[in-house]
């Protein structure tokens, strides 16, 4: 026996169907519309045949309702109804059942994007110590696929030397952090104990980058200790080798030494010259980096840094060689700034050297760019690949092994090039050494020729007072500016110079910088408050210009100074400009 039970369409507002939404399943077997008077619902058309309503019930709210519908009466009754309850019943169960797979799902999939965002390796071990869940981070950290991971014992993920350290960290019922070095990494990991008794979350963090950092930091603050050392060491340095290079001028101006001695005075000058110009070297590199830029030739900051890096080329038994065109145009830089590049570049270049040959060269040319100037320093060194090469300005890059290097000198020396308006390129390839080339704009003024302070007058005999706590200093310039028929006193501390500079009318006086009880400085600002007119007398002599400080003080005065160790000809410049001022 067969019926037609073709759904007949019911809308959502359809009141039988809000009935059954409403009160539960509902059948209709004869006058529809008897019925659904009689249930209190109201028609405005009479429905033919049957008709049953179901409500879809899931978690003990309605999330739908099914009807079916018959135009021939007594089709659709109670064992209709019954069947029709109990599948939706099945239905919505599987409803309710997916819907909180979806939940999972998408509670899981929450999960896993909020754990992959954070930076540090995460996994989550059980009491049994195996992984439950971990995130890419961690995956990425064990080399395994993220989805392999759960359900493994931790112990077969970490290298065996974490094992340990890790064991005992989960072993602590409080959070425990702890290092592990793996290679040129450093990692940091703690263990968080859960409720679960056993269980805890593992959080793994690579420390490298942070740690590269700290030790720059180091490293600075040991460079800044480092230059103020050599500023203490150079000013006790150049005292006795200003006495040297003074007693030497002095005797060979004498014109009486024996011929035996000739040459040996001259060995004792040029030695001391040579000591001279190394301490020298040290204080404009040690010097702080701060200051104005000058205009000045390219050629000797680069000899300076040459003669800097001198034992350490012959120690690497590598040849540097210098070529410096003629009629360069000067170039405004700070110059401590741009030593700083060059000794990092030739340094590098000396250590590629020493990595792959017993010994090696190096050329430094600079040539004309333009209207700037292009210095290029080649080695013959193993070179590198086009990758490598694409990597060298990166911050933190390097090449070296781990302890030789942080990575971040040549990133220092592009932002010092950059700063100056210039750039820095290379050029390499394996076994073809490597070629770094510093572009630098020329000044945009032509440097400004100061005259040749004028010589005492001949005849002139000045009345100078020298101010100096060195013995040996005061004994040689007693000496030396007698012979050249001046009157001469001399002060061995600053107290008793200033009672004599204020007493006396000298026309010149010299005066060291640094002194015991008053210093040089000190001595001045008195002077200059009780009698500017002596004050504007003095040359200042000292062997420390690497402090900031020292330096623009100097230079505020706008009047000559003396570094020692300084040639007889430098001090009667400087009496000369001296002598020469208006009373």
């Amino acid at each position: 026996m067969t019926h037609d039970t073709s759904a007949v369409p019911v809308r959502t507002d359809d009141p039988l169907l809000q009935l059954a939404l409403r009160r539960g399943p509902l059948a209709f077997g004869r006058n529809v519309k008897e019925e659904a008077r009689h249930r209190g619902a109201a028609l405005t058309d009479e429905p033919p045949g049957s008709w049953i309503g179901v409500p879809l019930v899931a978690a003990g709210r309605a999330v739908g309702a099914v009807s079916l519908a018959s135009d021939r009466a007594g089709v659709l009754g109670k064992p209709e109804l019954t069947l029709v309850t109990a599948v939706l019943a099945q239905a919505a169960i599987a409803l309710e059942n997916a819907r909180l797979v979806e939940l999972l799902s998408s509670a899981k999939r929450e999960w896993e994007k909020t754990v992959d965002a954070i930076t540090q390796a995460i996994c989550i071990i059980d009491a049994h110590g195996t992984v439950r869940r971990a995130n890419r981070v961690f995956a990425e950290l064990v080399q395994v696929p993220v989805t392999a991971i759960p359900g493994r014992p931790w112990l077969g993920l970490l290298p065996p030397a974490w094992s340990d350290p890790v064991a005992r960290a989960l072993a602590e019922p409080a959070a425990t952090q702890a290092e592990i070095r793996a290679g040129e990494r450093t990692l940091s990991f703690t263990a968080i104990a859960m409720a679960e008794p056993g269980s805890a979350v593992l959080v793994i963090e690579d420390q490298t980058e942070r740690r590269r950092l700290q030790e720059q930091l180091i490293q600075s603050e040991k460079m800044s200790a480092i230059g103020q050392l050599i500023a203490g060491v150079a000013h006790d340095l150049n005292n006795p080798l200003a006495s040297v290079v003074g007693f030497s001028d002095f005797l060979a101006e004498v014109g009486d030494i024996p011929p035996q001695f000739a040459e040996p005075l001259q060995v004792i000058r040029q030695e001391a010259e040579r000591a001279a110009t190394i301490v020298k070297n040290l204080l404009s590199f040690a010097r702080s980096q701060e200051g104005e830029r000058k205009l000045q030739p390219i050629g000797p900051i680069i000899e300076s840094t040459l003669a800097l890096l001198r034992n350490q080329l012959m120690a690497n038994k590598v040849e540097a060689t210098l070529e410096v065109d003629h009629g360069l145009p000067d170039v405004e830089v700070n110059g401590n700034q741009i030593k700083q590049v060059f000794v990092n570049l030739i340094n590098n270049a000396n250590q590629a050297i020493a990595s792959d040959a017993p010994s090696g060269r190096i050329w430094v040319t600079a040539k004309r760019l333009r209207e700037g100037v292009a210095v290029s320093i080649t080695d013959s060194g193993p070179g590198m690949t086009e990758e490598l090469a694409g990597h060298v300005f990166e911050p933190f890059f390097t090449t070296k092994g781990e302890g030789e290097g942080t990575g971040l000198g040549l990133s220092i020396c592009q932002g010092i090039v950059k700063e100056h308006g210039g750039r820095i390129t290379l050029d390499t390839k394996p076994g073809g050494g490597a070629t770094f080339t510093v572009e630098l704009p020329g000044g945009a003024r032509a440097p400004l020729a100061e005259p040749a302070p004028a010589p005492v007058a001949a005849g002139k005999r000045l009345r100078i007072l020298v101010v100096d706590d060195e013995p040996h200093i005061l004994y040689y310039m007693r000496a030396t500016l007698e012979s050249w028929g001046h009157a001469v006193e001399v002060a061995s501390d600053g107290a008793y110079a200033l009672e004599r500079a204020i007493a006396g009318d000298f026309d010149v006086i010299i005066c060291d910088l640094r002194m015991p009880h008053l210093s040089g400085r000190e001595m001045y600002q008195k002077l200059a408050r009780h009698d500017p007119r002596a004050a504007e007398r003095i040359i200042f002599a000292t062997g420390d210009t690497v402090r900031g400080d020292t330096l623009q003080f100097l230079e505020t005065l706008g009047r000559p100074y003396l570094h020692k160790p300084f040639t007889l000809a430098e001090l009667r410049a400087a009496l000369g400009h001296a002598a020469n001022q208006p009373v």
